[in-house]
């Protein structure tokens, strides 16, 4: 394992070795790393300045293979062929795809896949040269020919002795015209299988290699794939877990609340993890970061259990200071305690159905945190998102590695695949897994609350993101009711038009076939119908959306296959999925996701209910089957073109302003800026296209993108993007402007101090490099815009609260706040919704929203 820059074995021959490229950098980076690994796994490494690593290579096979021993080579590099013999296996790793294969060769296999003998093999690439490592060889003679010469005449020498005789022609002339240049190179070819390399057998024997020095080097790396291999939790030691305790008795559990109810009475910071599954209660884990202990509830039941509870409800709002990685589903796992895991199967069970939502909202009334008191509570997982925003998730041995230096088992380390109800029976793995997640919460408190404030971020994570935990709490605790028949119903008229689109394409291909099979859909059309556009692949032909919608215009058939796979979508989503989704209450509780998206906004799973296509009227139906409770309706309101918005307050373009300042229309605006077309004089198609290019330049959007967005040329996009920068000059020196900074600083800042690391902006490869500046252009728009939307919810939520109203906010949709409002108060809920989402930010240019009421969600928009 040679770590050195190249060396040569003579220094004669500097001089066409020296031109040997230098070893790429991005590999460079990795030797110290090489070595770290392979000594922490007991794995010796032996380096000699001087000699190149195939010369030890080759000195360690012949000393190992005089020993006794028989010996394995593994190697990339088929120039140590010429080491194998009856007892020195050289094994080549070989990529395919079906993955990696090794060819094995002694020397009796070199001989007959290369006609030679190991030690002739180094004459062949004498003679044939090697570019690739600055071997000259013999010109004009290539690889075939050189195994023929050796095989013929088994060394250059002899073969130089018989050059007359040597063919061809051109082989024999130049074997005596570049003889100087042959020997040298077979000199070059040659191993070193003498190298001053001292070594002592037993020494190298190898034990287990993964030791727990290897494996706490995996966790630092992240190299998840290399962990699975450690047997499970048996290699972390860890002096700070010795200390951590785990209870099982009741009044031990009892006595264990009471005492860290009593150190957050007195200020204490005490970290806290709680385990369910549905009603089932496992257990919870609480640390102070001196004292660590875990309880196992699960055998708790009756009255016991209720006491439990209830002294755990009453921590959990005993506040000053509560810290946890993700504060939401620590508040939600309590609450699901009392729900019932399924809806009543007949009216016989309503009793038992209307108790457990009464328990259920008894508990979340009973936990709900007042605005007052948010900063009772920290969120390292929340907090963690906003240093680093592009992971995919943050669980606690991430956080502990990232911010206390502690290397700390994660479940996989301790319980490899098992449910977490299989776990539970490993009670040693329970204290230690249970126990980080109480203790790093606690103890990263201060790291975490460091790291914000050097990075500006404080502000933000106390004024925006820790009170959105308790306003997407109490929205995903509130849900939205769904009517089963209208989702049936919808279902249905779903089904008659796919029905439909079907017959129209079967009758247009001639026959009937499966058109959700590429294959089969890129036959019909362009193989049967002739229809031009078609791009072969190696499965077949293109049938991707982008193929098929430059096809729509001119070729109904395509129009209806696309409208036919936008309704199928629907009903297996949306008219089937969402029926899937609806709870005991008759309401579906959407998961918000707020440490996911790199810009800050927010995203919603299970179901999503951000994503519903609005496009087309048939998506846009879906949301009649979401309506108000009894006495509620639903007030929907949303921000008229927030992110162009927030482009004209951060660029201070003084003709964007003017334009929202005088409530002009900014599409009409900005064609008649950029076609040149008096104000009242601009066409649709005019307005239709300034608007793609309004939104385009958000997104940071290309000649080609416009292009193809416009169905016009690249040059005419260029000029209308030229243009645009024109009627807007200082848009274009702001964006500019970003790409400059973010080159510098590898990150983009919004408005309110979010950061977005972009690694891209530095990439050598082009593509990456154009993805960071877009990167850079749009992150302060975007990000800006999802921190207003987030401001005003809380606005909306807190007040709310404070105020005694009983409305409450239940969804977000990107810049769509939707609230279930009860009909006595919809004139106050209506101004204070207008109010706050207003005054949310202080622009250049005035926050516009639209608002709608209605007895349904589509009503309502």
């Amino acid at each position: 394992f040679d770590v050195h820059a190249p060396t040569f074995r003579h220094k004669m021959f500097d001089g066409y070795k020296g031109t040997r490229s230098p070893m790429a950098e991005e590999l460079k980076m990795q030797v110290p790393m090489m070595k770290q690994m392979l000594q922490a796994m007991g794995v010796p490494i032996f380096e000699k300045e001087g000699f190149e690593a195939d010369d030890i290579l080759g000195t360690l096979s012949k000393k190992a293979e005089a020993a006794g021993l028989e010996v394995t080579v593994v190697s990339g590099d088929r120039d140590l062929l010429q080491l194998a013999t009856d007892h020195v296996k050289i094994s080549i790793p070989k990529t395919k795809k079906t993955g990696t294969e090794i060819e094995n060769y002694y020397a009796a296999d070199v001989l007959e896949q290369k006609q030679v003998t190991p030690t002739e093999f180094i004459d062949v690439k004498a003679l044939m040269g090697d570019t690739s490592d600055n071997i000259p060889g013999v010109p004009g003679i290539g690889e075939k020919t050189a195994t023929a010469i050796i095989a013929q005449y088994h060394s250059i020498e002899n073969a130089h002795e018989h050059a007359d005789e040597v063919k061809p022609p051109r082989a024999s002339n130049n074997l005596k015209e570049f003889w100087d240049q042959a020997v040298m190179s077979k000199t070059l070819a040659t191993i070193d299988t003498n190298a001053p390399v001292d070594f002592v057998m037993e020494d190298m024997a190898l034990g287990n290699l993964y030791t727990p020095e290897a494996y706490l080097l995996c966790k630092e790396w992240e190299f998840k794939n290399l962990l699975s291999r450690f047997e499970a939790g048996s290699t972390v030691a860890s002096d700070v877990d010795k200390a951590f305790t785990l209870v099982s008795e009741a009044d031990a559990i009892l006595a264990t609340i009471e005492e860290f109810t009593k150190k957050l009475d007195a200020d204490a910071a005490v970290g806290l993890g709680i385990y369910t599954q549905g009603s089932e209660f496992f257990g919870f884990s609480l640390s102070d970061g001196e004292q660590t202990v875990t309880a196992d509830a699960r055998l708790l039941t009756g009255d016991v259990r209720s006491r439990v509870l209830t002294a755990f409800g009453k921590l959990l709002v005993a506040g000053k200071l509560l810290c946890a990685n993700d504060v939401k589903s620590v508040f939600h796992r309590y609450e699901d305690l009392f729900v019932e895991d399924e809806a009543p199967s007949d009216s016989g069970q309503m009793d038992l159905f209307s108790m457990a939502s009464a328990a259920s909202s008894a508990a979340h009334e009973a936990i709900s945190v007042h605005p007052d008191r948010y900063h009772d509570y920290f969120d390292v997982g929340v907090a963690a998102y906003l240093l680093d925003p592009l992971l995919s998730e943050y669980p606690t041995d991430t956080i502990a590695k990232n911010y206390l230096g502690l290397m700390c088992p994660s479940y996989v380390d301790l319980f490899g695949k098992d449910k977490f109800e299989k776990a539970w029976e490993n009670k040693d793995g329970i204290r230690r897994y249970c126990g980080y997640e109480a203790y790093v919460a606690v103890q990263a408190k201060k790291p975490l609350c460091d790291a914000l404030e050097d990075k500006g971020m404080k502000q933000l994570y106390d004024e925006v993101e820790l009170p959105l935990v308790f306003c997407l709490y109490d929205m995903e605790q509130a849900g939205i009711a769904c009517n089963r028949g209208d989702l049936k119903e919808y279902g249905r008229s779903l089904e008659g038009d796919i029905k439909r689109l079907e017959q129209n394409i079967f009758a247009a291909a001639g026959e009937e076939f499966n058109i959700n099979s590429p294959k089969q859909l890129g036959e019909i059309l362009f193989e049967k119908m002739g229809l031009p556009g078609g791009k072969k692949t190696k499965t077949g032909y293109s049938t991707a959306a982008d193929v098929l919608e430059k096809m729509a215009a001119e070729h109904p058939i395509v129009s209806d296959i696309l409208s036919y796979r936008q309704l199928t979508k629907l009903k297996s989503t949306y008219a089937d999925g969402l029926d899937k989704c609806i709870a005991a209450d008759g309401r579906i509780h959407t998961t918000f996701q707020q440490t996911v998206t790199a810009t800050g906004r927010l995203s919603s799973t299970e179901p999503n209910l951000q994503n519903i296509p609005i496009r087309i009227e048939q998506g846009k139906l879906i949301r009649k089957v979401f309506h108000a409770k009894e006495g509620y309706v639903f007030l929907d309101a949303d921000y008229s073109q927030i992110e162009l918005r927030v482009l004209a307050h951060l660029s201070g373009d003084e003709n964007l302003i003017e334009a929202y300042k005088e409530n002009k229309d900014i599409h009409r605006s900005t064609a008649a800026l950029v076609f040149h077309t008096p104000f009242e004089e601009v066409t649709e198609l005019q307005r239709r296209n300034a608007k793609a290019v309004n939104f385009g330049i958000v997104y940071g959007i290309s000649s080609f993108g416009l292009g193809q967005d416009l169905n016009i040329s690249r040059k005419e996009a260029q000029e209308y993007i030229d243009n645009y920068y024109v009627a807007y000059p200082k848009l274009k020196t702001y964006l500019d402007d970003l790409v400059a900074t973010a080159k510098e600083t590898k990150e983009a800042i919004t408005l309110y101090g979010r950061c977005r690391p972009i690694p891209e902006i530095a990439s050598s490869n082009f593509m990456q490099r154009s993805f960071g500046e877009r990167i850079a252009m749009n992150s302060p728009i975007q990000g800006t815009a999802a921190d207003i939307i987030k401001i005003a919810m809380i606005r909306v939520h807190d007040r709310l609260v404070k105020e005694g109203f009983v409305s409450r906010l239940i969804l977000q949709v990107h810049d769509e706040l939707l609230i279930e409002t009860a009909e006595t108060e919809l004139l106050q809920v209506r101004e204070l919704l207008e109010e706050e989402m207003r005054h949310a930010a202080q622009l250049a240019v005035p926050l516009e929203i639209d608002v709608h009421q209605g007895g349904n969600w589509y009503d309502a928009k």
